[in-house]
């Protein structure tokens, strides 16, 4: 009997993620492909540089590409180019859980780290020059992993507002000021409008913020000042997020038991998927003034130790 009512509970809500998968899967098929062909340049690095885990990516405006990365064998930001050349590199012993790195308008570099709930702002020569702790780090059961519980992402807004997606353990998004003084915060867990489940990536277009709301699989679309306006579902579960070009892109996996990662480009008013491409990994996205995309391969992708430029064909 306990059984029977068990499948009665369940039955629906397998066939209601069946028919999201298989919807996702229609409209991928009948969006046009980004003109993009992926390259492996973590591939191009020397055997003498062994990497861990890569958590993001980022790209400046003169082609450098900073890498995030978790090993203890290398520094945590790594700088290369095109050619797989590394640069420079900066960060031993700065960080806990290093998750994503961002680049503003003025080219400073940002770290966000899961573990400690700490921003850092560097100069594109590896110079600290802020700090910000957000604190509130979740722990035990409410953490969403072991050794991840804190913050996610940032995003940039004009006069210098910063927004914080936090991210493993407590679900909501802080805004900050540019000097790093806490201006609000909203969110709480669950599913409804204006709550998260694992908030892991955040952009601002226009006025208007995004957050991939990961494990409720869904974007949703605030104010500056954190008023709900909506969400959309119907585009996989988004990881990670970045406005250019006028257009919103959002890396996705798709929603089958073996999801697979996708690159959309959505138009940020209406929702509509515009272009998509196949995509080494979920996790982070940076994408050029050129419509070029930076990408890692970890957290369901082909390969957690890699980091890929899909260049444009």
């Amino acid at each position: 009997m306990l059984l029977f009512i068990f499948m009665l509970l369940v039955a629906p809500a397998r066939a209601q993620t069946a028919d999201a998968a298989n919807a996702l899967r229609e409209l991928i098929r009948g969006t046009p492909a980004l003109p993009l062909e992926q390259v492996p340049l973590s591939d191009k690095l020397s055997n003498s540089v062994s990497l861990g885990t890569v958590s993001s990516v980022a790209a400046d405006r003169a082609g450098l590409i900073y890498v995030l990365q978790r090993g203890d064998k290398a520094d945590p930001v790594i700088v290369v180019d095109k050619q797989g050349r590394i640069v420079r590199s900066w960060g031993k012993g700065m960080f806990t859980v290093p998750h994503s790195i961002r680049i503003d308008a003025d080219g400073n570099i940002w770290t966000v780290d899961a573990g400690s709930s700490v921003i850092l702002k560097f100069s594109p020569e590896g110079k600290k020059l802020q700090e910000i702790d957000v604190g509130e780090v979740a722990t035990g059961n409410g953490c969403a992993f072991p050794t991840l519980c804190g913050t996610t992402d940032i995003a940039f807004a004009p006069g210098g507002r910063l927004y914080v997606s936090d991210g493993y353990g407590n679900a909501r998004v802080l805004e900050y000021s540019s000097a790093g003084k806490r201006v609000r915060q909203w969110g709480s867990s669950g599913n409804g409008p204006g709550q998260f489940q694992i908030p892991h990536g955040v952009a601002v277009g226009g006025d208007v913020v995004y957050v991939a709301d990961r494990t409720n699989a869904r974007v949703q679309r605030f104010t500056l000042d954190g008023a709900y306006l909506g969400e959309w579902t119907h585009l996989g579960r988004p990881f990670a997020l970045k406005m250019m070009n006028g257009s919103l892109w959002v890396s996705i996996t798709t929603l089958e038991q073996r999801p697979s990662p996708w690159l959309l480009k959505v138009d940020p008013a209406m929702g509509k998927v515009l272009g998509q491409a196949e995509f080494p990994g979920p996790h982070s996205i940076d994408i050029s003034e050129s419509e070029e995309a930076f990408g890692n391969g970890c957290c369901g992708g082909i390969n957690p130790n890699g980091f890929f430029w899909l260049r444009k064909r």
